[in-house]
């Protein structure tokens, strides 16, 4: 049965942040996920949580503006601007009690010079975050929706992660961006499943709910089951209207009926 977590960036939007906690909390979700809290001060976020009994499972180490603004992992030159990110996000992570994040390369051409520094990077901060018990993830994001993008592809990230050789980075397999860039799913998540630390799902195209459009999303997540993947995953979607409507997909798991 997989473990299913809100992407608080993307859902019920029509409510504050700290808001979407308890709409995600009353129908259903255990955890929560998002792309950038920083805007809500830590303790106002982790009491948020605590209250409404659930576990933050995700968040990104802070992007930068700009043509940094999808980070600054693989931009040669701009490595102190990037620990001082990762040691932000280590801080409201610690904070939450959140025990992964999301490194963002950003956007630069895939050289020899952006890899080694995202490698090195990557390793500087696996050391880092080990002291939190803290697992890193990096996401292959797909071209039409992040032009620009240093890390394009499942290979791309499984060769980066070879280099860095920390058991504390993982690759964040996202259905959504597999299916953009590569397609024929089901044989990614069998070759990647012992390298993934968290997935995340959306409809394709559109990025609406799981159950609209081209992928199967109750086949794949019955194939994560089989695979025994134990981790979260993460609904990071645009709803095409209400949340809470949208929900028909995950009331299979109990999901979808506010109380």
């Amino acid at each position: 049965m997989p473990k299913l977590a809100a992407n608080i960036s993307m859902m019920f939007a029509d409510r504050p942040l700290l808001d979407r906690i308890n709409a995600a909390a009353a129908a259903g979700f255990r955890g929560v996920e998002c792309q950038s809290p920083y805007g809500v001060p830590a303790p106002d976020f982790a009491a948020r949580l605590a209250r409404a009994g659930l576990e933050a499972v995700l968040i990104n180490v802070p992007p930068g503006e700009g043509a940094a603004d999808r980070g600054f992992g693989a931009l040669a030159g701009r490595e102190k601007e990037f620990m001082a990110s990762l040691a932000r996000g280590l801080d409201y992570a610690r904070a939450i009690g959140c025990k992964r994040m999301h490194v963002l390369a950003g956007r630069v051409a895939a050289d020899p010079a952006s890899e080694a520094c995202f490698v090195a990077n990557l390793k500087r901060a696996s050391d880092r975050a080990a002291a939190d018990g803290m697992m890193l993830l990096i996401e292959p994001l797909n071209a039409r929706d992040n032009p620009g993008y240093f890390l394009r592809t499942t290979d791309q990230a499984i060769a980066l992660l070879d280099c860095v050789a920390r058991d504390n980075v993982r690759l964040q397999f996202d259905f959504y961006h597999c299916q953009i860039s590569e397609g024929d799913l089901a044989a990614h998540a069998e070759r990647l499943i012992a390298r993934t630390g968290h997935i995340q799902i959306a409809g394709v195209p559109g990025r609406h709910e799981p159950d609209s459009g081209e992928i199967n999303y109750a086949y794949l997540l019955d194939l994560l089951d089989r695979l025994g993947y134990e981790g979260w995953v993460g609904a990071e979607y645009r709803p095409a209207g209400d949340t809470l409507a949208g929900l028909g997909w995950a009331r299979r798991w109990g999901i979808g009926a506010a109380s």
